[in-house]
């Protein structure tokens, strides 16, 4: 598919894996190398006569990464998702050749990284994670901590990120704690239920996660966003020390 369509480039699909019928993982080689920090987010578009349906996706990859991994749940009545549930693999698609956002770690900030996410917001964690392994295998310490929550209706929600991080945490400068809040449906699950706020406070203060020595990144859905922002505020994080990325979801014709 060739495009003059600037600031777009194309982007081809190299991998997908489905993890349930909402959720599924999309791998693209863009035709040229693309810059951009762990955190940050990718605008994919599609075109639709003479104009470009978009949207904003968090960025699974690290920068090290030549390939650029999407985390993407189906909108069903969307504009653009069901259209890239069509692609198959050697298909392609109009990337936004600047990467942007800057819900980045803060070097200057306490390295005690508290990161919760509901299902596909645990994107640019991923990514923040994937640096972060592959500054400590090319020697590079900065002292960073990471405790990842993450949160799903049923385990396939949380896709094959659970047992990546799950590996990361064998290195010990990663603490991840997986739940689900329809622990009824999978009798084998033996991990935290419930909603990913409510374990916050738990799993925090374990891990000596303080509003005093940490910054907490929300990600995800808004509500629980919402809910998790006066809960830091009682246990002492300032609105400095919380970031939030809000993911949006409608069930009209256009996604935001």
């Amino acid at each position: 598919m060739a495009t003059n369509l600037k600031p777009f480039i194309n982007a081809r699909l190299v991998e997908r894996t489905n993890f349930s019928d909402e959720r599924a993982k999309f791998v693209f080689e863009p035709e040229r190398s693309v810059h951009f920090k762990p955190g940050q987010y990718a605008t994919l578009g599609v075109l639709d006569g003479e104009i470009v349906i978009q949207r904003a996706y968090s960025i699974v990859s690290s920068p090290h990464e030549t390939f650029l991994e999407f985390f993407i749940e189906l909108v069903k009545h969307g504009a653009l998702t069901p259209r890239i549930w069509d692609l198959q693999e050697g298909d392609s698609i109009l990337l936004r050749e600047r990467i942007v956002g800057s819900f980045c770690l803060d070097p200057a900030g306490p390295h005690k990284r508290l990161l919760v996410a509901t299902g596909t917001g645990v994107a640019p964690f991923v990514s923040m994670a994937r640096w972060k392994a592959n500054e400590l295998h090319e020697g590079r310490d900065d002292g960073d901590e990471f405790l990842v929550l993450q949160g799903g209706s049923r385990p396939q929600d949380l896709g094959s990120y659970r047992e990546e991080l799950s590996t990361l945490s064998r290195d010990g400068w990663l603490v991840y704690v997986p739940t689900i809040s329809r622990p009824w449906e999978d009798p084998d699950w033996t991990g935290e239920a419930g909603r990913v706020e409510d374990t916050i406070r738990k799993h925090a203060d374990n891990r000596s996660f303080t509003g005093h020595n940490s910054v907490a990144y929300l990600c995800g859905n808004p509500d629980m966003i919402e809910y998790a922002k006066p809960l830091l505020k009682r246990a002492q994080f300032t609105k400095e020390r919380v970031k939030e990325e809000k993911y949006f979801t409608t069930t009209g014709t256009t996604e935001e």
